[in-house]
């Protein structure tokens, strides 16, 4: 009684958070027109960017199905490696995890590989295939690390608190979260000063618009990898930056279109976005890291080496599940930062410009199909926001 009552608490809290973050600037009342693509993207641009995107859908599955099973081999059979390793509890348990992180290595890089072959067979990615498999050594090396410090502290914590190591674990691994976000800005390299003085003086004016103070605005140099044109808002108070990729100043884009790409970044910030995505990870979180305990007690929970591949395992398949819920946030942090840009930079027509050449230039599916709009679509569909646009204009039709 007194453990259900608790988790009737506990949701409360979480719906009540939710409702909280959920708050937005785009009006109850907007409702999107319903726009037929083929009037902003043309049949054999749809047709194109359908098949393109096609392959990378299925590539996605099966490199999910494949994870999954690499996962589940490892759950049943990793346990017994624990056995023979004299490292010591946390120190096997370490072991554990950087084995379970080189098979899932291996298992993912044919279909990284498929995918990357299929991006310069349509002019999108440039660089070769020694760099995708020995050019990203330094961010695995990262992601190594990040590994085997949560398994440091999560069976450190397990040791002494045994299964109530969720508790502080969770608190943690929120507070290495908002240091993550804090530093990132200064582990982007490659980058300079945007040198464009309209645009500069025009992310200045947004900012002051949107009340967000003088953010800086960086240009990262990503042309000897891509053709892709994208931005992104990243950084905590002292350290909020946005960085344009050099992709968008290459002429493709027009000044005002790049200057919808400021103001939408900026929302970001002066919604503060980053803060809530923050909070959004603590609510997931936290039951997260209470699952993955409940689920390990049958390893003898995560004080015990043997728990660690089946913890991979529940780890991978709880995001998986969660994604979908996750991508519905992210779609709606995303709406509101088209929003708040349509608001302070007013220049619908080129915001419309602006999705069109992000198909055109990317290949974007401007409609995909529902289920992949579910699971692996972060941003309204390019359609749904050249729709805001236009809901925007209709609004305001004293504006361009």
């Amino acid at each position: 009684m007194w453990r259900g009552a608790t988790l009737l608490v506990l949701a409360g809290v979480w719906a009540a958070a939710g409702f909280f973050l959920w708050e937005t600037r785009v009006p109850s009342d907007l409702r999107l027109p319903d726009l037929d693509a083929r009037d902003y993207f043309g049949l054999r641009h749809l047709a194109r960017t359908d098949d393109y995107e096609r392959f990378h859908r299925i590539n996605f599955v099966l490199s999910t199905v494949a994870l999954l099973a690499c996962l589940v081999y490892y759950a049943a059979r990793g346990a017994k490696f624990a056995r023979e390793s004299a490292a010591g509890r946390i120190g096997t348990g370490m072991l554990l995890a950087m084995l379970g992180f080189a098979l899932v290595w291996l298992v993912q890089l044919p279909f990284d590989v498929a995918g990357h072959w299929w991006d310069r067979r349509h002019g999108v990615a440039e660089f070769g295939y020694f760099e995708l498999i020995f050019g990203s050594w330094l961010a695995l090396g990262v992601e190594f690390l990040l590994l085997c410090l949560a398994v440091l502290i999560v069976m450190g914590l397990a040791g002494v608190l045994r299964r109530r190591w969720w508790i502080p674990g969770a608190a943690v691994f929120v507070g290495l979260a908002t240091l993550f976000t804090f530093v990132s800005p200064y582990l982007v390299t490659d980058s300079h000063p945007l040198r464009n003085r309209k645009l500069a003086a025009a992310a200045k004016e947004l900012a002051r618009a949107q009340g967000v103070g003088d953010v800086e605005v960086k240009v990262e140099d990503v042309d000897a990898y891509t053709s892709a044109a994208n931005a992104y808002a990243t950084g905590l108070g002292p350290s909020r930056k946005v960085f344009l990729w050099n992709t968008l100043l290459d002429g493709r884009f027009g000044e005002r279109e790049v200057r919808v790409v400021l103001a939408h970044e900026l929302a970001h910030h002066s919604r503060e976005h980053l803060w809530k995505s923050i909070a959004w990870y603590a609510l997931f979180a936290v039951p997260g890291a209470y699952l993955i305990a409940l689920a390990t007690r049958r390893r003898g929970g995560m004080a015990e080496p043997a728990a660690v591949p089946l913890s991979l395992l529940v780890l991978v398949a709880l995001n998986l599940a969660a994604t979908p819920l996750q991508n519905v946030i992210s779609r709606h942090l995303e709406a509101e930062a088209d929003w708040v840009a349509l608001e302070t930079a007013r220049d619908p027509q080129a915001a419309v410009r602006l999705f069109r050449r992000f198909s055109t230039t990317s290949l974007g599916d401007p409609t995909p199909p529902g289920w992949a709009y579910v699971l692996l679509e972060s941003h309204p569909s390019l359609l749904e926001r050249i729709a805001m646009a236009e809901a925007w204009k209709a609004r305001n039709p004293g504006n361009p």
